[in-house]
């Protein structure tokens, strides 16, 4: 009886010291760029004025011949030849009583990083974040401007430069008008699944400006090419053989007036021939069509110009450059940077003058009847009539938001 008791409190120690075991878990090693966090000291910092990478290894005690030695043999995989001012970095260092610096980490977007371990075994590596992507919508009531509009709707306002990119031959952006509607259908890339970092495509947009809706769809025009165009509801091409503005964002701060009258000159009449954008010296100015450098000059009155021939019927130039950015004789595509704005010759202000001529004789851009892209053929548009069925339902079923609403 007594070996039988004395064989139960073993097998009941045995069992609780059983279980006391499985309640004991040990933590979990967790890493941070592949370092166990226990064991090592993270910092943070931003690079300042002045900052170089040799600099920065150097104050944590490393000698500039480990640091050469470094960068040499991580030159194919890493760079660190200019760090940008205010871009954050890690240093990373051992968790002893004398630390020293293990590794760098330098961050100059959101989407990745680059890796540089300086002890024992050195290398480097640049680290790309992975995308995801989703397909979002935005719409809204212009009350002053389509940037401002999505802005207070908490959306990316870099959608602007999408859709005046895509309705830049069909809707002067200009001159929207308040009450003006909009809807759009967008992919937008992410890191980390919630930080947005780019728009990558417009899939179909709704415009209502004085009165008339106009649809915009991608659409691939040419699959043996990869040609893909932007389409209406009547399959219409977007595209136009003149743009509507040389510059992509600005205002037009005097248009083409032959009785304009200017109190300077004794309130005479002066006729203005062309049309003038005002936006900020260095603006980007763009060739509104495919055509050929003529002049590249300068007078007293015009400043720095270009001249583009794009057929033996149209000529554009483009007056009071900064700088120019193209050469005589040079080919120039549709939405070319050709020059930057200024305020060169007679001008009160920087502004582009945007000269317009029709068969020589300088007229009004907006007052011509410009000739359309070429169309889609027959059986292209019934296909496409198809295709869009969908975008454009789940585009008619966003409801526009007000301002009000908001």
């Amino acid at each position: 009886m007594k070996k039988l008791f004395t064989l139960l409190t073993i097998a009941v120690l045995f069992s609780c010291s059983s279980e006391d075991n499985k309640q004991v878990k040990e933590d979990p090693i967790i890493y941070k760029y592949g370092y166990d966090q226990s064991k090592y000291v993270f910092e943070e910092r931003k690079v300042k004025r002045g900052d170089t990478f040799g600099d920065i290894l150097e104050d944590e005690g490393i000698d500039y011949p480990e640091i050469y030695q470094a960068i040499e043999k991580t030159k194919d995989d890493v760079s660190f030849r200019k760090l940008q001012l205010g871009k954050p970095y890690t240093l990373i260092f051992t968790n002893d009583s004398i630390r020293k610096l293990k590794a760098f980490v330098y961050h100059p977007t959101i989407e990745g990083y680059s890796f540089i371990q300086l002890r024992d075994s050195v290398y480097g590596k640049t680290f790309s974040k992975p995308r995801s992507y989703k397909d979002l919508s935005a719409s809204g009531t212009i009350d002053n401007s389509l940037y401002l509009t999505l802005e207070e709707q908490g959306k990316d306002p870099l959608l602007t430069y999408y859709l005046s990119d895509i309705y830049a031959w069909t809707i002067d952006f200009f001159r929207l008008d308040k009450g003006d509607k909009f809807k759009v259908i967008y992919t937008q890339a992410f890191v980390d699944d919630t930080i947005p970092v780019a728009i990558t495509k417009v899939k179909a947009a709704y415009f209502l400006h004085k009165g008339k809706e106009q649809y915009a769809f991608e659409y691939e025009t040419d699959s043996i090419k990869g040609i893909v165009e932007y389409l209406d509801q009547d399959a219409k091409n977007l595209r136009r053989a003149f743009l509507q503005s040389p510059i992509k964002f600005g205002r037009i701060s005097s248009r083409y007036n032959l009785r304009r009258r200017i109190a300077y000159y004794g309130n005479r009449v002066r006729p203005h021939k062309g049309t003038d954008f005002a936006a900020p010296v260095g603006t980007p100015i763009l060739s509104t069509a495919n055509g050929t450098i003529t002049e590249v000059s300068y007078t007293r009155a015009n400043g720095r110009y270009v001249k583009v021939k794009h057929n033996n019927t149209y000529t554009t130039q483009y007056l009071h450059m900064q700088k120019t950015n193209v050469k005589v004789g040079q080919f120039v595509e549709q939405g070319d940077v050709i020059g930057f704005v200024g305020m060169t010759g007679n001008t009160s202000g920087p502004h582009v003058c945007y000269r317009f001529r029709k068969n020589g004789v300088e007229v009004d851009p907006f007052k011509q009847k410009l000739p359309e892209a070429k169309p889609i053929n027959e059986s292209l548009k019934k296909k496409y009539f198809s295709d869009v069925v969908l975008i454009k339902s789940q585009l008619d079923s966003i409801v526009i938001r007000n301002k009000t609403s908001i």
